[in-house]
């Protein structure tokens, strides 16, 4: 199988893949767009761990959108309450790339790591007040 490149937006990084020997399979679906980012250095937001049961890891697809797995009914119902959606959303934890892709995180999911608001995940947020 050949390589695959994601080219994430707006920072503009191509990320190489090759599907058949990624060892990948810690968030999300195996081989997600989640996966293969938080794998190369790319932050994400994956405030559930990539069980879709949020939609932090939302992204827009620019170009390839024929390229990516079929959306399934779990991920169309959540991404219904995603901020931000177009009619090229998807869950990063849900969408696995078969070939070239552009994806864009929106720019709320980048202001909030970038402005210290950290990752729930990945250290560096500031948990909620007890009650």
């Amino acid at each position: 199988m050949p390589t695959i490149k994601i080219t994430v937006l707006p920072e503009n990084k191509v990320i190489e893949v090759d599907p058949a020997t990624m060892p990948y399979h810690e968030h999300g679906k195996k081989g997600s767009i989640l996966d293969i980012c938080i794998h190369n250095d790319v932050q994400l937001e994956h405030a559930c761990g990539g069980s879709c049961a949020c939609t932090t890891c939302h992204v827009i697809v620019k170009a390839g959108e024929e390229h990516l797995s079929e959306m399934e009914d779990d991920e169309a119902d959540r991404l219904d309450m995603a901020p931000g959606l177009t009619l090229h959303s998807r869950l990063g934890c849900q969408a696995v790339p078969k070939g070239d892709i552009t994806i864009e995180i929106p720019s709320w999911n980048i202001n909030y790591v970038s402005e210290g608001g950290g990752s729930m995940n990945l250290g560096g947020a500031i948990p909620p007040p007890k009650k």
